[in-house]
């Protein structure tokens, strides 16, 4: 049973270690092709960590011997491994989130924080990626303090043209 153990601990340091060096070994497996991925670290550690302590649990709860707990382990560490590798992958190939861009802000509405003179800037309360995001803001007239806008332009990265939304 110790050996079983012995190989569940090493599995989670192999783990802990492609937590901490994040990608640094994940090298040495690209000439592989199509295991590419399959034969990842975290895919190994979930693997040999899975065996080690799967195998553990057959041998100190049943009769049966370690042939029987180490085939147990490889079936489990089989699945864990795939569980892991389909995990990552699909954390990978997340992105149907886009960034969002300057222009997005076009048409959204806000609210005004800093009164914005007739012939200067102001500020106002826009929400960008869902975060809300003060931005120097400039309009035609004078507007209020708490006034609601709508974002007509974008001037720069940090600044857009506003118009009250109402009368």
């Amino acid at each position: 049973m110790g050996w079983f153990l012995g190989l569940g601990v090493f599995g989670l340091l192999l783990l802990v270690i492609s937590l901490v060096l994040d990608g640094v070994l994940e090298g040495a497996f690209d000439g592989l092709g199509s295991l590419d991925g399959v034969l990842s670290l975290p895919v190994i550690a979930g693997f040999v960590s899975m065996l080690g302590f799967a195998g553990a649990i057959v041998l100190g709860t049943t009769g049966l011997g370690p042939g029987t707990a180490a085939v147990v382990g490889v079936g489990a560490g089989a699945g864990a491994g795939w569980l892991t590798w389909k995990a990552t992958r699909a954390l990978m190939r997340d992105g149907t989130v886009s960034v969002p861009r300057g222009d997005d802000l076009i048409g959204t509405t806000g609210q005004v924080v800093t009164a914005i003179p007739a012939d200067g800037y102001g500020e106002v309360l826009l929400y960008r990626g869902g975060q809300p995001v003060k931005y120097a803001a400039k309009a035609a007239g004078p507007v209020a303090r708490g006034a609601e806008v709508w974002v007509e332009s974008v001037l720069s990265p940090s600044s857009v043209a506003v118009r009250p939304v109402g009368p």
